[in-house]
């Protein structure tokens, strides 16, 4: 994934723990007085909306940089993040969606430029490119399912089944468009502080992308599906992924101080055949690794609880994170081409490591 999971709002998510409200009954009631209607459960007992603006001084694309004047490698990009969330708890489970518009700074260039500085003799001096990702998780509680509390013991809260999917399209010269499904299973666990972690052992499947330096006709004629593809288009074997996420409220800060809480995710995805794939090594590159796509520790600050009040809290939220994702999109770090400036030499694109900052508003 290349937002950033891309992340899921853990403030959201920890909206989950809640449960529906009570109902009135006639036994709480005067004797003589009309039993009132039972009210009706809703469908949905949580709805949570967001929108977010981040900035990420060092984010990363692979294959994607440029040399300074002084022959030291630039391989980071600035971006600018934009999302939208959406998270709904219902009978049977949950639903989390995330939309992000990501636009790059010139070192990260749209398409028809390229990080090398010229292709077929367009400067490269365009604007930042700018990426569409999309997300979306449900799951289904086995508890829920089967209208049992079987599957809740000690700190496990549910077992469920998950689906998903992820979807990007962005206007370099690469011209990505992945498309994958992931199922499987998630373990829910409680924390202290209303907290949870989720883990889910997922089957990955990334059955379609797209790669502009695969196509027959750039590097010369190529022979189709051995040396080049027709139309670019890549589809990568199935594989495993692990998907984990937490959310904690401080609750053991001060009652004047309780506006903080942390967060986090990681996900690991298996390897998924050659970077090229379809293609053998006739088509060039090496075999994909192990993709660690994380942000170990997010600290959020409830700034709408702290100056407005508790009935407002988490109306607005900043926060400050770090990213690590190594193996960026499952390419090598260390030995694919797309990743190296010489052999042996990184260009320092493959790998992300940045602390970066946003503002999250509900409604």
């Amino acid at each position: 994934m290349s937002s950033l999971r891309r992340s899921l709002a853990a403030a959201a998510l920890s909206l989950a723990t809640l449960a529906p409200a009570g109902f009135a009954n006639a036994a709480d009631l005067p004797v003589k007085a009309k039993p009132k209607p039972a009210a009706e459960v809703p469908f949905f007992f949580v709805i949570d909306n967001r929108v977010t603006y981040s900035w990420m001084p060092k984010g990363t694309d692979p294959g994607v940089f440029s040399v300074r004047p002084n022959g030291t490698i630039n391989g980071t990009t600035a971006k600018s993040v934009y999302s939208f969330t959406h998270f709904d708890v219902w009978g049977y489970g949950t639903n989390f969606f995330t939309i992000s518009a990501l636009k790059s700074d010139h070192n990260d260039p749209a398409a028809p430029c390229t990080n090398a500085g010229t292709i077929f003799g367009t400067p490269a001096t365009c604007a930042g490119a700018t990426e569409i990702y999309g997300l979306f998780r449900s799951t289904f509680g086995w508890n829920e399912l089967f209208n049992t509390k079987a599957f809740t013991a000690g700190p496990l809260h549910n077992v469920s089944f998950e689906v998903g999917m992820d979807a990007n399209s962005e206007n370099s010269f690469l011209a990505p468009a992945k498309r994958d499904v992931v199922a499987g299973l998630q373990f829910a666990f409680d924390l202290p502080y209303k907290g949870y972690i989720d883990v889910a052992p997922l089957m990955y499947y990334e059955f379609s992308n797209h790669n502009a330096f695969d196509q027959c006709g750039l590097f010369g004629p190529g022979t189709p599906g051995v040396t080049c593809i027709a139309d670019g288009n890549t589809s990568f074997r199935p594989t495993w992924a692990v998907e984990i996420n937490y959310y904690m409220d401080l609750g053991f800060l001060p009652e004047n101080m309780q506006y903080f809480a942390i967060s986090g995710r990681a996900g690991f995805y298996g390897p998924k055949g050659n970077q090229n794939e379809p293609l053998g090594l006739a088509g060039g590159g090496t075999a994909t690794k192990v993709e660690i796509n994380s942000e170990p520790i997010r600290l959020t600050f409830d700034a709408s609880k702290a100056f407005w009040g508790p009935k407002y809290s988490q109306f607005v939220t900043t926060w400050v994170a770090y990213r690590y994702w190594q193996n960026k999109f499952g390419l090598d770090a260390n030995n694919s081409p797309t990743c190296l400036f010489a052999p042996g030499v990184s260009n320092n694109s493959c790998t992300e490591k940045t602390v970066y900052a946003g503002v999250t508003v509900k409604f």
